[in-house]
Formats: C-alpha cells, structure tokens, sequence
C-alpha cells in the first residue's frame, strides 16, 4: 500500500490532447490520425482527429476539415493555415485563415 504522498511524488500528467487552434499556423502536409477517447462525464468513447506536431497531439475538428476542403477547391496550392477558435463548450466556433 502507497500514502498519498509517495502516489503524488510518483504521479505524472497525462498529456492532454491540444486544440489545432493553439498552434500558429498549420501545414496541410501533416498527416491526420485517428485516436479514440472517452467522455470524462458519460464514460462513452468516441473517435477523434489529431496531427502530432513535435510529439503534441492537437485535436483536428471535422470542422475544420470541411472548411479546409473549401478552401482547397478554390486554392489547391494552400500550404500554410492557421485556425481561431471562439467560445467555449457546445458554443465554440473555429474559423480556418488561409496563410499561404
């Protein structure tokens, strides 16, 4: 059996998933991943998209897809983008800006 002390001493985050939102710009060369989590207040797993930039995953909303998608019919060159995100919870709202 361990005290509180010594499982606080050994404890080690977990390292959260960011949001693509926090990085300042994205390339569209990054390749897309798939992982699947669980809801922390239903229990219920779901899947999700992800980029790994430097060893960080960075949750990719499908939003943010289809916006990308747009935006590459119309300029299939696009390399660079960045993404701003507004609000909070079942609110929030991204808004992709194409960079190069």
């Amino acid at each position: 059996m361990t005290t509180i002390k010594e499982e606080a001493q050994a404890f080690e985050q977990k390292a959260s998933t960011k949001n693509i939102a926090d990085l300042s710009e994205v390339s569209t060369d990054l390749e897309l991943k798939t992982e699947k989590g669980k809801n922390n207040e239903t229990g219920e797993e779901y899947e999700y998209k992800y980029i790994d930039v430097n060893g960080e995953k960075y949750r990719v909303p499908n939003k943010v897809i289809g916006d990308l998608k747009a935006v590459l019919e119309e300029n299939p060159n696009l390399k660079k983008f960045k993404v701003k995100k507004t609000g909070i919870g079942l609110e929030t709202r991204y808004t992709l800006i194409p960079l190069s």
